[in-house]
């Protein structure tokens, strides 16, 4: 039998992981063949790979980093611990004489808490890879391919034909799951417009890219460009401006300073909400165990789509969501700081279970059981915290915007505020069970794209996907420096007069930049993909964008709930699965934090389950043809 994988990153090798470990039960005495084809290495992939910047980094802790699953996920399939990132740098890579010697420099000094290079996690996954290929039983081999899929074909009923840019001969497969990761696009309308305008005034425009490949040397020393973009990749395009064009960070008296090159831009940036991204806790827990979730499990949800009407996001799912969110918060709060607590945990807890987020009495019982204000969570203020804000100068602006990041560093770097990382673990137990409700027939369309697409996606990543507190240090020194300026919230961007205007809600002053740079990763649209293979797949009909009740599509990859691709005849196709954020299945990360249940872990384990039942089933048949 042959299982051909399309993209080779860590999604690809979690999902050989689970196949070793299930084959035994599924598949026994399997004769199986695994193609993996990827033009990167396998592993890490695109995004992991080596080949990038040393400056770039994790967003994530080492110890705060598994391929491996725990006692924590729940799956049919057998449980197999195995190290974490932190875990493998102290014990298993240190033995290894293949890693780069930038890599063994990092490894002897990384610490648990230490956000690890984008070059190290690359090390790690490509070790994870060998692991999961070493630990497959007999009889299941693995080819890579350093190549691209342009195209795959093939009936329901018989073998897929997948072939590669470097052969002309196919792969003959049984099976085909695209694990294909972060995708390139067609840059759209607005974008070509921009483009085009930048080239016939003479200015640069880079549109949404994975910023470790953009060509950032368009961007000139001493040009006045605007960052529309105010996340992870505007600090990973910060740190390449700045630090990667030779400048340095230096601390002086206690305080981080830069010096620059020479060769930076003037970087001007704003957003939506005008801020940057939260900055990752430097703490642990110092309260009791919380079993999570406790108001959005299974049963909750259950409820919410047994409903007989038409449900809306905000008014009906993100009640529940931020009263769980608010359980992991104040639980810390009140085991871990109990002398910042009016009453016990056990009676707070109790009269909290029976009221709705959003009541009178719950605002009234917080207020009672929590004195300070600065310890009560206000989701509203946290997620617009320039709303209603407006500021007679850019200057005034600069030093707002300053001392709120100063005080957000000073808030995740002590452990008083351990609440925060509270609300955080609730916020990723909620995780697993969104995808049942954002793919529920009963979501109203305009609110799935509007509330759970949009502001929800938006806001998790705020709170929860924020960059090590050293880069908001940067950050600061850059504002001090005179190269990276604050625009505010509600950023608008013109193109007009030979330039690019920009401004914002929050001051008067306007910007007349050169340059124009969109600090996001291209969102992925089924009709704008660059992949060779999504392409002639939706041209065949063999794919289809989800549409919604209402006719408005939102770009992803339709797939069945057991991760089945599906056809304009609306039926899944029972040999080719896909996985990734660009598929209806959802966009779960393919590593985890330890002992978090993942949901990733999770779905990579039914559809190995999956693959091994309908190979075992075909084998049998062909075995049974030839008696």
């Amino acid at each position: 039998m042959v299982l051909v994988l399309v993209g080779g990153g860590p999604r690809a090798a979690g999902l050989i992981e689970r196949i070793a470990v299930n084959a035994p039960e599924l598949f026994p005495g399997a004769a199986l063949e695994i193609h993996v084809v990827d033009p990167h290495p396998v592993g890490a992939g695109r995004v992991w790979r080596y080949e990038q910047s040393e400056l770039l980094r994790m967003n994530s802790m080492a110890v705060d980093v598994t391929m491996f699953t725990d006692a924590s996920v729940v799956c049919d399939g057998p449980v197999r611990p195995g190290p974490s990132l932190a875990e493998w740098a102290e014990k298993v890579a240190p033995s290894d004489v293949d890693l780069p010697d930038d890599v063994r420099a990092e490894v002897l000094r990384l610490e648990p808490t230490t956000f690890p290079s984008r070059r190290l996690q690359s090390a790690y996954l490509g070790w994870f890879f060998r692991d999961a290929v070493a630990a497959l039983p007999p009889g299941i081999t693995v080819r890579q391919h350093r190549t691209t899929v342009v195209r795959t074909s093939g009936s329901v009923h018989g073998r897929q034909r997948v072939w590669l840019a470097d052969r002309t001969s196919p792969l003959v497969a049984d099976a085909v799951v695209l694990t294909l990761g972060h995708l390139d696009a067609e840059i759209g309308a607005a974008e070509r417009d921009l483009a085009s305008y930048a080239a016939e005034n003479g200015l640069t425009y880079l549109p949404p890219d994975y910023s470790a490949d953009s060509d950032l040397s368009a961007v000139e020393a001493g040009a006045d460009v605007v960052l529309r973009g105010f996340g992870l990749a505007f600090i990973d395009l910060m740190v390449l401006l700045t630090q990667g064009r030779g400048g340095r960070f230096e601390r002086v008296d206690g305080e981080l300073r830069y010096t620059p090159s020479g060769t930076e831009p003037r970087i001007h940036v704003g957003s939506r909400r005008g801020v940057p991204y939260h900055s990752k806790t430097g703490y642990r827990l110092q309260g009791d165990p919380l079993p999570l979730p406790r108001f959005f499990g299974g049963e909750a949800v259950d409820r919410l789509l047994a409903a007989t009407e038409e449900f809306d996001f905000r008014a009906d799912v993100w009640p529940l969501l931020a009263k769980e969110i608010a359980w992991g918060y104040f639980h810390e709060l009140f085991t871990g700081h109990p002398d910042r607590v009016a009453r016990p945990w056990a009676e707070f807890a109790a009269a909290y279970a029976d009221l709705d987020w959003y009541s009178a009495g719950m605002t009234a019982l917080v207020e009672s059981s929590v004195p300070r204000e600065e310890d009560r969570i206000d989701f509203e203020r946290i997620d617009r915290p320039l709303a209603g804000k407006a500021f007679a100068s850019g200057e005034e602006f600069q030093e707002h915007l300053t001392a709120y990041v100063e005080a957000d560093l000073a808030r995740r770097a002590d452990p008083a505020f351990s609440a925060d990382l509270g609300a955080f673990m609730a916020l990723l137990s909620i995780y697993g069970q969104l995808p049942r409700v954002l793919n529920a027939p009963k979501l109203s369309p305009s609110s799935r794209l509007a509330h759970a697409d949009g502001w929800w996606g938006g806001f998790f990543s705020f709170l929860a996907s924020g960059p090590p507190p050293d880069r908001l240090e940067e950050l600061l020194a850059l504002s001090r420096a005179g190269i990276v300026r604050f625009l505010g919230a509600d950023l608008w961007v013109r193109a007009e007069d030979g330039v690019f205007l920009a401004g914002s809600a929050s001051t008067p002053d306007v910007v007349r930049a050169t340059g124009l740079v969109e600090a996001r990763l291209p969102s992925h649209s089924l009709a704008l993909t660059a992949d060779p293979v999504l392409r002639t797949l939706r041209g065949a009909g063999d794919v289809v964008e989800e549409k919604l009740s209402d006719g408005r599509s939102t770009g992803l990859v339709r797939v069945s709930p057991d991760n089945r691709l599906i056809g304009r005849d609306g039926l899944a196709h029972p040999r080719r699965f896909a996985l990734g954020p660009f598929t209806t299945g959802r966009a779960f990360a393919a590593f985890a934090r330890p002992g978090t249940n993942a949901p990733g872990f999770r779905q990579n384990d039914g559809v190995a389950r999956s693959l091994l039942q309908l190979l075992a089933d075909e084998s049998a048949k062909r075995s049974e043809n030839v008696a």
